[in-house]
């Protein structure tokens, strides 16, 4: 999690994926956590802190997670 503007922002790096699916992961993320983001340099951005829920998605989808 970062801070941007004063406000918290959850970043999430993705390895091995093409644009389009770290784009529809991202669209699947955002609508999980009911936020906006945004997908740019292979990574998702996501307003606001949703770090615990991003990790049980991604861990309940057999993504490899750290940190």
């Amino acid at each position: 999690m970062e801070k941007r503007r004063g406000k918290p922002v959850t970043i999430v790096a993705v390895e091995g994926l093409s644009d389009a699916d770290i784009k529809a992961l991202g669209k699947e993320l955002k609508n999980l956590c009911a936020t906006g983001g945004a997908t740019k340099n292979g990574e998702i951005e996501l307003q606001g802190e949703h770090r615990d829920r991003v990790r049980e998605f991604l861990v309940s989808k057999s993504y490899d997670v750290r940190g």
